[in-house]
């Protein structure tokens, strides 16, 4: 068991561990008192070295141009496209948003990112919310967590009780058959990040000043109850991995890979306009599995 995360990073702090950026000033290295960097992402990991800078950015930018065809052809057949990314906190979806969006057009492509319920959304349809941010024909939606909210956080921290959250269970995959019979095409992707890594990662956001931010007394607290979200994504992919909208569970202790192997999988599964095969090709069955699959890593 690690010790508790606000012991951790006080520890840190302490001992004069810092924070090394690259040239790009993205995805920076722990550093230990000794100048050694922190290499917790090999736990786990099939890939001996993280992946080349250069190698990403040139990789990252011929799937970004392949997006940005996949959008044009998206406004040109009015297709509806709702991405959801999930995952435990520091896992990469936040950064993979990023980069899916960098370049798309904000005319026809949104982000949404939603807070705390207010009061009025409380005594709504647990759905209701989410059904007013779906998208109009021609329209991409990607979701920074999604209504799997009350399947994570929602169950390990208490915010819900046992008979929301078993109605959830009972009404996500059919309300997700009904998206998709009605002509939404919605991917689900969850970000899958160690133990060790994920502290790591959170002591980064610690350290570094603009990274701060990021880091909430939630979070801190959520990181103490591993083994709960652990029971919480295993409970939820068991019954919300369905053929009709099957979860897609991707590695990311290294950033730079699952950001490549989610625009890989998201691409490959349309036949768009002037698709360039070779640069979508297939994501690495080394990282990426249906999410049924990923139950007991």
């Amino acid at each position: 068991m690690i010790q508790n995360f606000r012991e951790y990073l006080e520890d840190l702090v302490r001992q004069g561990y810092s924070v090394r950026h690259d040239e790009h000033g993205s995805d920076p290295d722990l550093i230990d008192p000794g100048g050694n960097p922190i290499e917790t992402w090999r736990d786990d990991y099939p890939y001996d070295e993280r992946m080349d800078r250069d190698h990403y950015e040139i990789e990252k930018y011929r799937l970004q141009v392949e997006l940005l065809k996949f959008q044009y052809w998206a406004q040109d057949t009015g297709t509806k496209h709702v991405v959801l990314f999930e995952g435990r906190d520091a896992a990469g979806k936040g950064g993979t948003i990023k980069r899916f969006t960098e370049h798309l057009n904000p005319r026809s492509s949104r982000v949404v990112a939603l807070t705390k319920p207010t009061e009025t959304e409380r005594g709504e349809w647990y759905f209701q919310r989410y059904v007013r941010r779906l998208p109009t024909a021609g329209e991409v939606v990607l979701f920074d967590r999604s209504w799997y909210n009350r399947a994570g956080v929602e169950r390990v921290m208490g915010f819900c009780t046992d008979a929301e959250y078993e109605q959830f269970m009972h009404q996500a995959p059919v309300f997700e058959e009904m998206l998709i019979d009605s002509g939404v095409h919605l991917t689900k992707l969850w970000f899958s990040v160690t133990q060790h890594e994920q502290r790591t990662r959170f002591a980064v956001r610690q350290i570094d000043p603009v990274r701060r931010w990021k880091l909430s007394p939630m979070d801190i607290e959520s990181l103490d109850r591993w083994d709960a979200y652990t029971d919480a994504k295993e409970a939820m992919m068991l019954n919300t991995d369905t053929d009709v909208s099957p979860w897609t569970a991707i590695k990311s202790n290294d950033k730079k890979r699952a950001r490549l192997n989610a625009m890989r999988y998201f691409l490959s599964q349309y036949d768009y306009e002037d698709k360039d095969l070779e640069v979508v090709a297939y994501a690495d069955p080394k990282l990426v599995r249906r999410g049924r699959h990923s139950v007991g890593d």
